[in-house]
Parts: C-alpha cells; structure tokens; sequence
C-alpha cells in the first residue's frame, strides 16, 4: 500500500496515470477518495497525485498536529516520489497548504489552482470584512447546506449522501481540526512567481462567487472559473464542467 511513515504519522498517497503531475489537496470534508471524478478524468493525461492530509482518510496523525505539518507532509510525499515540480489544485482547506508550499518551495510548484477556497490568503481590509460576515451567515447551516450548492442537493441526494460517507472516514471536522497554518497576502503569493487561478462554484455559499471574483483581482493575470450549478464543492457536484476547464487551464503553460 501506498504509505509513508513521517516521523510519528503514517501519510496514505496514491498516484494515478503519467505525464505532467497534478497534487490534488482535498477539504476538511474530504480525503484522497472525493477525487473519483478527476482521476478517471484525468489519469490518461496527468500524473495525478492524491494525498491524505494527517488524520483524514487513511492518514493518521500520531503528533496531533493537524494543519501545522500538513506543509511538511507534502513535501516529504513529493521526495518521495522524485517530483520536482507539480501543479496543485487546492479545494477549500487544501489551499492552506498550497499557498504555503508555494511560499516556501516556489521552484517547486508551476500553477496553483484555488478551488472554492480563499484559504491562506490574508486578505484586503474590506475583503476581510465580508468574508467575516459571511462566516457568521453560514455558521448555523447543517454539513450539506455549508458544502454543496442547492441545485445538487435538489437533484442529487444519493450523491450527497456519499460525500458525507466519504467524510465519515475522516479523523477531523472543521470544528476540532488543530493547528495553524500562515497567510500570505496577494502581493506575497504573487511575488513567488507561480502561476494561480480560480475555480469557484455559482452557488459557493462559504466562498461567494462575487468576493473570490474580487481576489481574484489581486493577482495580474489570474484566471477566474465560475460554474453554474455548483456549490463549495464544484469537482464533486458539477465534475465533467469542472475537469473540463480546470483540465484546460491546467495544460496552459504545463512544464515537467
């Protein structure tokens, strides 16, 4: 089985396909399985690369460190693996970590995607200011209402069932997930020299369409993908639009 032992805590990856590599870093409500629709997708292509942040899936985190090492841990499964360079797409929770990879190993990462996600990024005062009101908005709402959209909850409750058995393997819900991570403002992340884009579902109520537009902003240059019919998490609800268009902007500029 595809395991790693870092220091403690056992780190469970998988890697699928050849050809340039692809990270994907799952959410608090995910793990290396919520990846079904993009692997099948995208294996014929990409090398792509899962991995199970500590105490999600079938990591475990001996330290309880929680998010503190989940930097740490990608980079000693990219060692592993004898990559160099890859391209990460960072839903939700996972762009923490790929916001700070990028920070610290920038020779190492040629496009950063965020999806669904402002995590890691320190944000503009009034930005700041909404993303703040909408945390108290969204704080009461049941699991389904905060990560998917309303059109799949209407139109697909098998599906949604499943993503809440996915998470059900997971150690860490956002409420006792541990640990820290750093912010960087968008000057910081843009001064890496990395590649970043957007992908953010319509109907995203814990990241607005309309305020990851306007970050979006921030970086010169970035592409924005909205998808209609999506909620906080577009790859799952709507994943042949989402491997589709992410799959473009992924080849744009794809170094090995």
């Amino acid at each position: 089985m595809p395991y790693l032992d870092h220091r403690d805590t056992r780190l469970y990856y998988e890697v699928h396909g050849n050809g340039p590599p692809v990270v994907l870093l799952h959410g608090v409500g995910g793990n290396h399985a919520s990846w079904f629709y993009q692997v099948a997708a995208w294996r014929a292509e990409f090398m792509v690369v899962l991995i199970d942040a500590r105490g999600f899936g079938k990591s475990t985190d001996a330290e309880l460190a929680g998010r503190s090492e989940f930097t740490n841990d990608l980079l000693v499964v990219l060692d592993e693996l004898g990559l160099k360079c890859v391209s990460i797409v960072a839903q939700s929770m996972g762009a923490g970590t790929g916001i700070d990879f990028a920070y610290r190993y920038p020779e190492r990462v040629n496009a950063l995607l965020f999806a669904d996600s402002l995590v890691g990024i320190a944000l503009p005062g009034p930005l700041a200011s909404q993303m703040g009101e909408v945390q108290a908005t969204t704080n009461s709402l049941s699991q389904p209402q905060r990560v998917l959209g309303a059109t799949h909850l209407a139109r697909a409750p098998a599906m949604t069932e499943l993503y809440l058995k996915i998470a059900g393997f997971n150690r860490y819900t956002v409420r006792t997930l541990g640990g820290s991570q750093p912010s960087y403002t968008p000057q910081q992340i843009a001064a890496t020299g990395v590649r970043v884009g957007f992908v953010v579902g319509e109907e995203d109520v814990l990241f607005p369409a309309k305020i990851v537009s306007d970050v979006c902003e921030c970086f010169a240059g970035a592409e924005l993908i909205i998808l209609q019919g999506a909620g906080h998490s577009a790859y799952f609800e709507t994943p042949d639009a989402f491997n589709s268009r992410v799959g473009a902007w992924l080849r744009k500029g794809m170094r090995t």
